[in-house]
């Protein structure tokens, strides 16, 4: 295939638009949620608020944010992570929507509490405790607490809350942070699950956090404003965890979230070219979108040649990632394995990714390398 019409391809298939709930995005790109830490106190400032913007104007169809606290003192991790409650931190996200959809774009939020991720005594607030399903790790050392049934109760009201904040303020959609094993994967994982009462123990009872949470952000907007539920079978520093082995079992796990209010499933993986399961080469979004009839998002490496591991987390010896091409990935979007793509390092590295992308101009693309997650460009 000639350079031309590898470009003039990759403009038909991601340009065409994509329609959700009362969502519609100009086109199949997205931005994916990365923390960058540049909000001072938690709130997003101007910095914070061009950085969206800038992408919006180069061509994304969808932003989906940075992951933000919601308002449980036992949410975050540190002080310099937006928050998504009080004044301040909503007029700064405010903002943020004003400025994209200026730009032609379109943005949901990432909602988000750490659970057992959090050290003890870690801003924004130091005294508050380290809470999880079970009190373990990830790695199944005892840390904290374990959540009572008041606490379970009080974080699935601080999201509904967010959720409601998001569509107040002119998000138009959200997306709840039930991946790579912060607290709503802490519930789904049995590794960090190891509870005996309602939310523990068989896997229809390990959903049941999820589905309530999912159901209460449901009930707390309207019908036609979208939630997006990031998950993802790998966890931090379990590269390798998994809660499905079969189709079987992920369907099982899926089901109860898409019954319960889920309209897009984002299914996070390191590589979006790694079958998931043996037998067919449908990756995590391929089946998830197959077993559950909801439009899905894939994410993994797009447009760089290595995963992230080796160069967005320091100490893991790697050197930059290079560009890469896409074409595997318009064969997938042709055949509607999945909806819409998820673009993360490539895009921190080059705000014009999708225009560059989008206009044949691919042999413009800055490479990525991890010095880049030092500024907010």
């Amino acid at each position: 295939m000639s350079i031309s019409s590898s470009a003039e391809r990759a403009a038909q298939v991601l340009a065409r638009p994509f329609s959700v709930g009362g969502l519609t995005v100009r086109n199949r790109i997205a931005m994916a949620p990365m923390t960058r830490m540049f909000s001072p106190g938690g709130v997003p400032n101007a910095d914070v608020v061009a950085y969206y913007a800038r992408r919006a104007a180069a061509g994304v169809g969808l932003i989906i944010t940075e992951g933000t606290y919601v308002d449980h003192r036992s949410a975050g991790l540190s002080d310099s992570v937006p928050r998504f409650h009080g004044e301040d931190a909503l007029a700064g996200w405010a903002e943020v929507v004003k400025q994209v959809h200026g730009a032609g774009g379109r943005i949901a939020p990432q909602i988000w509490h750490v659970g057992v991720s959090r050290p003890e005594g870690a801003p924004p607030y130091p005294e508050a405790p380290v809470l999880s399903p079970s009190g373990v790790r990830l790695d199944g050392r005892p840390v904290g607490q374990a959540m009572t049934r008041g606490d379970v109760d009080a974080v699935i009201a601080a999201f509904a809350d967010a959720a409601a904040a998001a569509e107040r303020i002119g998000f138009d959609g959200v997306e709840l942070h039930g991946a790579h094993g912060y607290l709503i994967d802490q519930f789904l994982w049995g590794a960090t699950n190891r509870r005996t009462d309602a939310y523990g123990g068989d896997p229809a009872s390990r959903i049941r956090f999820a589905a309530e949470l999912v159901a209460a952000c449901r009930k707390a907007v309207s019908a036609e404003f979208p939630i997006i539920f990031r998950m993802s079978q790998w966890k931090q520093d379990h590269y390798d965890a998994r809660m499905a082995e079969t189709p079987q079992e992920l369907e099982a796990l899926l089901t109860p979230l898409a019954e319960a209010g889920v309209d897009v499933f984002h299914s996070s993986t390191r590589r979006y070219w790694t079958p998931e399961f043996e037998g067919t080469d449908l990756n995590l979004a391929g089946w998830t979108k197959k077993l559950t009839g909801k439009p899905t998002i894939t994410v993994g490496s797009v447009g760089l040649n290595q995963d992230f591991l080796p160069t967005f987390v320091p100490g893991t010896g790697g050197g930059p990632a290079q560009v890469a091409d896409i074409e595997n990935l318009l064969d997938r979007l042709e055949r509607d394995e999945f909806d819409l793509v998820a673009i993360g390092r490539a895009l921190l590295a080059d705000p014009e990714w999708a225009e560059k992308v989008l206009t044949g101009r691919a042999d413009e693309l800055v490479p990525y390398s991890m010095e880049q997650l030092g500024t907010l460009r």
